[in-house]
């Protein structure tokens, strides 16, 4: 929730502010947030109020790098817009991989124990992020006052199809990844660790390839296309997780959604960026909004049907066919509606 308001919040207030303040505030919240789980617990009376307390703490710094990172990257100089997205999303699976690897084999060889120890570890990487964004050059995405105002961008249908697609994305993704753990556990019979390291690695492994293969192959590829042909991959693989008799074969089921989800999320931002290229910040920051509900619903959608059938996570997963489904309808709409308007003016 503190995150929904955080990008909620930043369509009003980055480009008063300034990218690179909130951009390296971001990143200092985050590593107060991240290492505040070593220290916190221990300062209140209840350990429970330092986590949420630092649960807010880094929930603010992730919202505002969310809302940042992709306009930074698009206002950058480059000739391939769409490419780069791509190829900086990819770097979101990268992480989640090193995440889980590096803080599995940490729990594993020194306990549970030494969870504080591996949290003020992961503070190096946003304490050195926020030095680097310090000094970088960056890019303004729009004119000072040249974006577009939120009520304008509400007035356009497309934007409203966007928000749609964006939401479906981010359900399409988490749905799947926030799951594929408990997914190995249960499925194939594993441990924990071998389930996080299966589950979750598999799944970002796989998506992350997608990106990259689309960054190097962009420009043969019609990006509306890719995205319906991946919505309709990721519904198979809905498909074949849920309704597979054999273990094995439903767990590659998790995998090919994590393959079938790559372009999603930076696909829209790219296609969003082309159609409103005076939106700025307000646009990357309610699209972010719409996809954080979207990564919020997909989950908590599989958890509410799997605890209403007895734990039945199969059934969960096949509940959530809908996001992917929603999405190949809406980009279809989408394709359909941007023509349309491009046959206006010309």
């Amino acid at each position: 929730m503190i995150q929904l308001i955080i990008d909620l919040i930043s369509t009003g207030v980055v480009d008063k502010i300034g990218y690179r303040k909130c951009i390296v505030a971001a990143h200092i919240f985050a590593a107060a947030g991240i290492g505040g789980m070593a220290i916190l617990p221990e300062a209140f009376s209840s350990p429970y109020a330092g986590l949420f307390v630092s649960v807010i703490l880094y929930a603010v710094g992730g919202g505002l790098t969310e809302v940042l990172v992709s306009p930074i990257v698009e206002a950058c100089p480059t000739d391939n817009k769409s490419s780069v997205m791509s190829m900086l999303h990819s770097f979101y699976c990268w992480g989640s991989v090193a995440v889980v690897l590096i803080s599995t084999l940490f729990l594993s060889a020194l306990g549970k124990d030494s969870w504080r120890a591996l949290a003020a570890i992961w503070t190096i990487i946003p304490i050195f992020n926020a030095f680097f964004f310090s000094r970088v050059p960056i890019a303004k995405l729009t004119e000072d006052g040249g974006g577009m105002s939120i009520a304008n961008l509400f007035s356009h249908k497309l934007f409203w199809v966007l928000v749609v697609l964006i939401f479906a994305s981010g359900a399409s993704e988490l749905a799947m990844s926030q799951w594929a753990s408990s997914f190995a556990e249960k499925g194939l019979g594993v441990s924990k660790t071998v389930g996080d390291l299966l589950g979750p690695c598999l799944f970002a492994i796989l998506m992350g390839c997608a990106r990259v293969f689309y960054a190097k192959c962009s420009e043969k590829i019609n990006l509306l296309k890719f995205i319906i042909i991946s919505g309709a991959l990721c519904v198979v693989s809905y498909l074949f997780a849920a309704l597979s008799p054999v273990p094995w074969l439903a767990f590659a089921g998790c995998g090919l959604c994590g393959l079938s989800v790559g372009i999603l999320w930076p696909g829209v931002f790219s296609i969003a960026s082309e159609n409103f290229p005076k939106g700025g910040t307000a646009l990357f920051a309610l699209l972010a909004l719409a996809g954080d509900l979207g990564c919020s619903s997909g989950p908590t959608i599989v958890g509410m049907v799997t605890g209403a059938v007895g734990e039945n996570l199969k059934a969960g997963l096949l509940a959530a066919v809908i996001f992917p489904i929603l999405l190949v309808a809406f980009t279809l709409i989408f394709k359909k509606s941007a023509s349309a308007v491009r046959g206006d003016k010309e």
